[in-house]
């Protein structure tokens, strides 16, 4: 007997072929390209992904034609919360910006960074290299130069410096004796809906990037990062910090020459470590796909060290090491003390890596990023002392965060050296337990921080989703 397919007769013929093409029409709508048609962006499952390629200007442009929209949305919500943190417009701090900055930045980035603002001017969105420039600086502007500025600021600022877990492993504690990796980001939730975005880079010169970024910035500043040299870059900022040399080359310049040109650890070192402001001081944790070592970079400004292993884990919480960081260039900062966030994270995830020991993969990375145990508590309650950060539920945070802030983890990101040899890895939007956080349910419950109405977002749950360079993968 003929098996009958649809294609059979010349009406189910053009009936099949309709419905190819409206399913290629779907998929197609999800997609836009920047006028050159090299650049492209899609939307999946909460992220926003993006291609850019090129030389500086070519590139960046791409960028900014095609996230001009989410960058007048960020040059709104910068005007309106810079000003209301600080008493000062937008506008200061863009200027203090050009003042310090461009001189130290090589022209390769500047005039990407040029790119990005006609790119957004073509497409609608009224932006200038100044206001770029400043929002790549943002963090460190705000976190770490204002401060100096206006005594008495590190009190008042709602800039989360004490944010983000991660933890880096390889040898005997993974599952494959080769790197995991993998990094919850926390921050403001108002500000937290831009670093939506997993931008594949693929340069002129240099290595290719994938990472997690936001629009218009050029380093990840989030710092989950892959690149074809073999580098599987993380971090978390190190907490209580207050040192900072003004007139020096900005953080988010040597992360970005870092991901796009160093080949082994020790260039990255040697790159970030270049004329160094202590700006968005970090302990980086850093994987080399060649060799299988890691390292834990802790930067601060007159100090820095390096520790490598090629068999052990590195884990980090906005804790520093290293005694000279710790006792210079930190204040207010005590890792034995579990009641505070640090403390408290650095205790589970140790308990973590060692339960995991020698079962460490992508797929536990994952239930790491998720844990909800409280040592302080010691109970199995998200709170700010949680791995999985949920200031928004913790009503005694026990730092001088206040009760109920709309803060924490947003994001989860894992990879291994099987995905970072194919340059991917593995995302989830929204908390990576996959916890929801209902805005608009939460400021009912909270009105005092109703001045934030406008601008806070929902975080659903969402699924893991793989992310590759030259990712066409639309759902």
């Amino acid at each position: 007997m003929k098996r009958q397919y649809p294609w059979n007769n010349a009406r189910n013929l053009v009936i099949f072929t309709l419905i190819l093409l409206m399913c290629c029409t779907v998929a197609a709508a999800n997609i836009t390209f920047s006028p050159d048609g090299k650049g492209y962006r899609f939307e999946k499952d909460g992220w926003t992904y993006l291609h850019i390629e090129g030389a500086p200007y070519e590139r960046g442009y791409q960028h900014g034609y095609l996230m001009a929209s989410e960058l007048a949305e960020i040059q709104d919500l910068n005007r309106y919360f810079v000003y209301h943190d600080t008493g000062m417009e937008w506008n200061y701090f863009i200027n203090a910006s050009m003042e310090m900055y461009p001189q130290h930045i090589d022209d390769e980035f500047n005039t990407e960074m040029h790119g990005i603002a006609d790119g957004a001017m073509a497409a609608g969105t009224n932006i200038s290299y100044d206001e770029v420039l400043a929002w790549n600086t943002f963090i460190e502007m705000m976190g770490y130069w204002w401060p100096q500025e206006e005594p008495g600021a590190y009190e008042t600022m709602e800039i989360m410096k004490d944010s983000c877990t991660a933890f880096i492993a390889t040898g005997d504690y993974t599952k494959d004796k080769g790197i995991v990796f993998a990094h919850t980001s926390w921050y403001p939730f108002e500000r937290a809906h831009y670093f939506d975005l997993i931008e594949d880079i693929q340069p002129e010169n240099g290595s290719r990037i994938l990472m997690q970024t936001a629009p218009g910035l050029l380093d990840s500043t989030i710092d989950f990062v892959v690149t074809d040299a073999g580098l599987m870059i993380t971090e978390t900022t190190i907490g209580g910090f207050h040192q900072y040399e003004q007139n020096m080359s900005p953080n988010f310049y040597r992360m970005r020459k870092a991901a796009q040109y160093a080949d082994s650890l020790d260039e990255f070192v040697t790159i970030m470590d270049t004329n160094r402001s202590g700006g968005v001081a970090n302990a980086w944790l850093v994987g080399d796909l060649n060799t299988g070592e890691i390292m834990r970079f802790e930067q601060g400004l007159k100090f820095s060290s390096v520790t490598k292993t090629r068999n052990g884990y590195f884990v980090t919480a906005n804790n520093v090491a290293d005694p000279r960081i710790r006792n210079f260039e930190v204040s207010g900062f005590n890792p034995t003390d579990v009641r505070n966030p640090v403390g408290a994270r650095l205790v589970r995830l140790s308990q973590l890596m060692e339960e995991y020991k020698g079962r460490l993969s992508p797929d536990t990375a994952k239930v790491v990023l998720s844990n909800h145990y409280d040592v302080w508590r010691r109970t199995t309650t998200p709170s700010s002392r949680s791995i999985e950060g949920a200031y928004w539920l913790d009503p005694d945070p026990a730092t001088s965060a206040p009760a109920y802030r709309p803060a924490g983890s947003f994001d989860g990101k894992v990879g291994d050296s099987a995905m970072a040899a194919n340059m991917s890895f593995e995302a989830r939007w929204g908390l990576p337990s996959g916890m929801a956080f209902d805005a608009d349910a939460f400021l009912e419950q909270h009105p005092q921080w109703g001045y934030m109405e406008d601008y806070l977002k929902s975080f659903p749950t969402r699924s893991w989703n793989v992310f590759t360079i030259e990712d066409k993968d639309i759902p």
